[in-house]
């Protein structure tokens, strides 16, 4: 009987076992099977992807086996980063490749149109108004600069013999297009309604100044007016241009930007970037380049090997075109060209303006360390871009000895009201220094404004509180 009973225990654990066991087997063979099913799936996109890429391969393959047999003399490169012939021979390619890029111009030094059909033909108001600009921004230039020099500001930088470029190029763009700076383009700013009272304002940074006292003289920004706040450091603007100008496009706005720099800007590896981004995201933007001579002391033979800037367009696959920057009608004919192609096609265009800088950098530069003062006459007396539009006009009867006076006389009125209006303005509020950072201020933040106002209190007779906007 126990043997019999000890058999049917044994038989059962056995039979416990055995269903565990199939319990088992059947997890595992489920595993296997969903496995295999992953498997087969990721096989089977890798082998469509596999497949695609292989067609696509023997579609190109096929492609050039179909035009070129490899025994072909006139064999050519495949290569996808770069399009050119073989050749059998070692050959280094030379720097000048690209070079004598011609200046393309529409008047002469004596302000005769040189061929007929390039005539913008502007109405007489319009070119009236580029003339008073331009002597309107040479005026402001010698009452801020002398004022710097008597301690009334703290610096400034003058646009002598540049006009050209600001008012050709403002002059055939679209009040919406949108306008990035370097420091050097009051100009722009001027055409596009820029009020004097503005421009002094910043440059005294007091209670009117649009940046609220906090940024250095000219430099200047309005939101009105498209024109981007400029910043200090080189070549910054011409990625942040190029991001712009591709957000345009996405939102298919029918804008473009343009962004100016010197050529000494154009050294920085900023520039770089945004030249490629601007060709390779097919960006609606205009770079326009003032090659003034010099990047603060340093002469453009020591800036650059190549033939200026405008050489290096071709290399980021960008069209290009270089202007003398001293004739007006020459700068808005390319700006006006650039842009409408730009916005019309969706690509990038480099200007090269050939000009002079006649002013010293800054007022914290003095230029005869390393140019001559003939260099400088020169180019005042014998190549002005003011001069230059003046002798257009007076050939057409525009404008005479009389109307000269007369708006010089006005201009210098309407800068020095602003001046001193600008003077006798109070300076922005204290508390503006912790603003316009945080949406709501932080509690760190506070304790420090808190702690500003009691130093403010308690030693009040050291600072003059009184000349601050209340």
């Amino acid at each position: 009987m126990q043997s019999i009973y000890f058999n049917k225990i044994t038989k059962g654990v056995r039979l416990v076992k055995r269903t565990d066991l199939k319990i088992k087997m059947a997890a595992i063979g489920g595993l296997r099977r969903l496995c295999k099913i992953s498997f087969n799936a990721v096989c089977q996109n890798n082998r469509l992807k596999a497949s695609r890429l292989c067609q696509y391969r023997a579609f190109r393959v096929n492609g050039i086996l179909h035009q070129q047999p490899f025994d072909s003399p006139t064999e050519k490169p495949q290569f996808p980063g770069a399009s050119a012939d073989f050749v059998d021979h070692l050959e280094f390619i030379q720097p000048n490749v690209i070079s004598g890029i011609p200046v393309y111009r529409v008047m002469d030094r004596q302000g005769q149109i040189i061929n007929p059909s390039e005539d913008p033909q502007i109405p007489k108001e319009e070119v009236l108004n580029f003339y008073q600009k331009m002597t309107l921004l040479n005026t402001m230039d010698r009452i801020l600069y002398e004022s710097q020099r008597q301690g009334r500001i703290s610096f400034y930088m003058t646009n002598y013999g540049e006009e050209g470029t600001h008012i050709g190029s403002a002059a055939a763009l679209d009040p919406n297009d949108l306008v990035f700076g370097q420091y050097r383009e009051a100009g722009v700013l001027m055409y596009r309604g820029f009020p004097l009272d503005l421009f002094m304002a910043q440059c005294y940074a007091n209670a009117d100044d649009l940046g609220k006292g906090r940024q250095m003289p000219v430099h200047y920004g309005s939101r009105d007016l498209n024109f981007v706040t400029i910043s200090s450091p080189l070549a910054t603007q011409i990625p942040q241009a190029a991001g712009a100008a591709y957000a345009m496009k996405r939102e298919n706005s029918n804008r473009a930007v343009i962004c100016y720099f010197g050529e000494g800007a154009a050294s920085e590896g900023d520039a770089h970037a945004g030249f490629n981004f601007a060709a390779t995201l097919e960006c609606p933007i205009i770079f326009f380049c003032r090659n003034n001579g010099y990047a603060i002391s340093t002469p453009t033979n020591e800036q650059y090997r190549g033939d200026g800037i405008a050489a290096r367009g071709p290399g980021y696959g960008m069209l290009s075109i270089r202007v003398d920057g001293n004739d007006v009608f020459a700068v808005y004919n390319a700006t006006k060209e650039a842009r409408r192609r730009a916005i019309a096609e969706n690509q990038p265009f480099l200007i090269e303006a050939m000009t002079y800088r006649i002013g010293h950098h800054s007022t914290s530069d003095d230029s005869s360390a390393y140019r001559s003062v003939d260099e400088v006459n020169y180019w005042d007396k014998q190549d002005h871009p003011i001069s230059r539009l003046r002798h257009y006009m007076t050939a057409r009867g525009w404008w005479g000895e009389d109307e000269e006076r007369a708006w010089r006389k006005q201009s210098r009125k309407l800068v020095m009201e602003a001046f001193e209006k600008a003077e006798r303005r109070l300076k922005p509020r204290p508390e503006l220094l912790f603003s316009d950072v945080y949406q709501e201020m932080p509690t760190s933040l506070e304790k420090q404004k808190e702690s500003l106002w009691r130093h403010l209190q308690q030693y009040k007779e050291h600072y003059p509180l009184d000349l601050y906007d209340k």
